[in-house]
This record gives C-alpha cells, structure tokens and sequence, in this order.
C-alpha cells in the first residue's frame, strides 16, 4: 500500500545550504520541513514551513523541537545526541541513527571503527595533548587532528617535521600518517529502511591551498574502473558496517601505488555532491530525503560529465555580498549558479556553488577555473 508521505514532518537539525538544498527537493513532494538552527538568519529560515531557533547542542531545545517532529535528520553533525537518542527511546525516528552520529562527531572513534572493521586507512595514533604529540617525532611527517569539533578546514594540522611540533592541538586528538596520494576522491553511498543501497560515481576532488577546502570537483573521476569500482566497494563497506540510514560521503586517497585508504566520512549530505543536482538523475539532496522518509532509491548514475566549484567569500572583503561575474556567467551554456541566502560575506565563507556540464572532460577543467575566476564574492565598495 502507498505510504502517504506527506502526513510526516522532517525536522531538521541545521539551517544551513545543506538543509536549504534538501527543502528544495521536498517542496516537489508537498514534505513539510521543520529546521532549528542557532542563526536567526540562517539559509532556510525564508522557505522553511516551520524555523525556530535555536542551541543544536542543548538537550532541551533539541528534545522539544523534535517531539513536534515525525523523523528527524541531520545537515551538521555538531548536534546534541542524548537528545536524539531519548526522542528514539519514545518513538521517533531519527537518521542517521543517533549513536552513529557520536561515533562520527569523534574522529578518534571514526579511526578506531575502521580498524576494527578492516576498511583500510592511514596509520595512525591516540594522543590526549600536545605533549604526547611531541613524543611522536619519529611517526612524523604526520597531520594532527583535533578528535572533536574540527570541519571545514578547521582541526587539522600539519607536522612535517620536529619543527613543526608547537602547532600540535593541545587537546584529545590523533596524529595520522601523512599520505603521499595521487588523487583524493569522494563517493556518496545511501541506504533506506527498505534495505536498498545505491552508490553515486566516485568525484575527483581539488582543495583550496590554503584554506583548506574543496575547491573544484570533477564527475566523473579520471580515474581507471578498477580504481571507481574499488572505491564504490569501500564506500559501501562503510554504510554497511555502520548500518546507517539516509545518505555517506565517504572521502577516500588514492596512493601512488593505487591503494584506497578512507579518510572521513559524513553522515549527510556533502559538498562533494553538490554537482548531482543538475548532473545525475537524481540528486544527493533528494536522496538524502527518500532515504530518511524511506521512500524508493533514485538512480544515481551520472547523466553528463560535471564540474562543480565552491564560490568562496573573497579574501579582504567582510559585509554584505555583492556577487560580481553573475550575468557573465549566466550567459555561458551549462553553467548552473547556487547561491546559499547568505547576506553577509567573509574570506573563504562558502557563499555559493556553481556546476559546469559539457560533454567533454577534458573542457570541464577550463572552464570550471573560468568560472572561478569570473565569479567573485565581495562587497559593495
């Protein structure tokens, strides 16, 4: 019998551009969206059917906005998961379940599952501080991270050399073997209830040098099948020992010897499939919803090779965002602009995205650095 999927309320926990992109794909089905975020002007606040804000950290205000909810995901990890797990206890729903997103919230756990569950990735160590950091010198070159609270960039340091020690964190951590990879790649895996798994192409991804972030993605990866295939493997490997509902970015290196080591995963939608939403036939947002609501799988296979490239706050440039290079772009065949309902920019802020298509791979490259070079966040001068 057709389950009436629009009698349930999602709530979810994150105003940000993730959620903002999944109420977008849940407006084609008539599916309520409920959003609590700490920032009265958050990306959904305008479009979402209920905001409220709000502590995504507080017991309380977390409990009480999902008693209102029906199922309750997520768009940021950094979320209060005792209170997720009573609303399970009472008969909510919430994906990815509640003790999966703690074990995630913890990149030590993350590290240690994998090692007990044979998924291969990089050496690495415990540390509690900096000082048991700085016994470490002979594991070194290394990257230190933070166990908690690093993203974006943030949390994560890298110790080249002895010299490099005094900018070891100062608190719980891990110190992983730095891997002299050839590409690093992202694959996007999600299951549902009805025990249906799907897995998106492997994306070849380009970070910013300095900031840390994903600069520019390309779909597909230029990489061999066996490679695509293994990394597919991995991901699924992944989803499936944790057994995890809703939607996986897995981030994976490549070694020059064509190994695939796992190197975080995030248990939600993901900047490393921003591209689907014009690209595949169906896109990581909607996914995302299907799998929570337990609605059937869409296809994940690639329609057109892509591009994607993140438009960042430019350097020098804080207040209210003026976005140069709009109309040029705009103009050019297969350019698809995404701004986030930011007013307010800062270096290195992900104000937006932009996807490229073309048939042709190798223009992709081109004309992706085209687009980043004509489309530039700054304010009115």
């Amino acid at each position: 019998m057709q389950e009436n999927y629009q009698k349930k309320t999602l709530g979810i926990l994150g105003g940000g551009q993730l959620g903002r992109m999944v109420i977008q794909s849940a407006i084609n089905y008539n599916i309520d969206i409920h959003i609590l975020d700490p920032d009265p002007n958050a990306p959904c606040k305008s479009i979402a059917h209920d905001f409220q804000q709000g502590s995504l950290t507080d017991f309380d205000t977390v409990y009480a906005f999902g008693k209102a909810c029906d199922i309750i995901t997520i768009e940021i990890e950094n979320v209060n998961t005792e209170a997720l797990q009573r609303l399970v206890d009472e008969g909510k729903e919430v994906y990815p379940q509640p003790h999966l997103i703690k074990l995630i919230q913890d990149k030590r756990e993350q590290k240690q599952f994998y090692k007990a569950k044979g998924i291969p990735t990089a050496d690495f160590i415990l540390t509690d501080d900096r000082h048991a950091v700085k016994q470490q010198v002979g594991f070194l070159p290394a990257v230190n991270k933070l166990g908690k609270d690093g993203y974006d960039g943030r949390g994560v340091q890298v110790l080249r050399s002895e010299a490099d020690l005094d900018k070891a964190f100062d608190a719980p951590g891990l110190l992983e073997k730095l891997i002299d990879f050839d590409k690093e790649l992202a694959v996007i895996v999600s299951r549902n209830k009805r025990g249906e798994l799907v897995a998106y192409p492997a994306v070849e991804c380009a970070f910013h040098p300095t900031a840390n972030l994903v600069e520019f993605l390309f779909a597909p990866a230029s990489v061999s099948e066996e490679i695509e295939q293994k990394a597919k493997n991995i991901a699924i490997q992944v989803i499936e020992s944790l057994d995890l509902i809703g939607i996986l970015a897995v981030e994976l290196f490549v070694t020059k010897s064509g190994e695939i080591l796992v190197n975080e995963i995030a248990p939600r939608p993901h900047n490393s499939g921003h591209h689907t939403i014009e690209a595949n036939y169906t896109s990581q947002f909607e996914q995302h919803l299907r799998a929570v609501m337990n609605m059937p799988l869409g296809n994940s296979e690639l329609r057109t090779p892509a591009a994607m490239v993140n438009l960042l706050g430019e350097e020098g440039y804080n207040g209210e965002a003026l976005v140069e290079g709009l109309d040029e772009a705009l103009s050019e065949r297969g350019v698809y602009v995404h701004l986030y309902g930011k007013k307010i920019t800062k270096p290195f802020r992900k104000m937006g995205h932009a996807t490229v298509l073309d048939e042709s791979v190798d223009k992709l490259k081109e004309r992706a650095m085209r687009i980043k070079d004509i489309i530039k966040i700054k304010t009115e001068s």
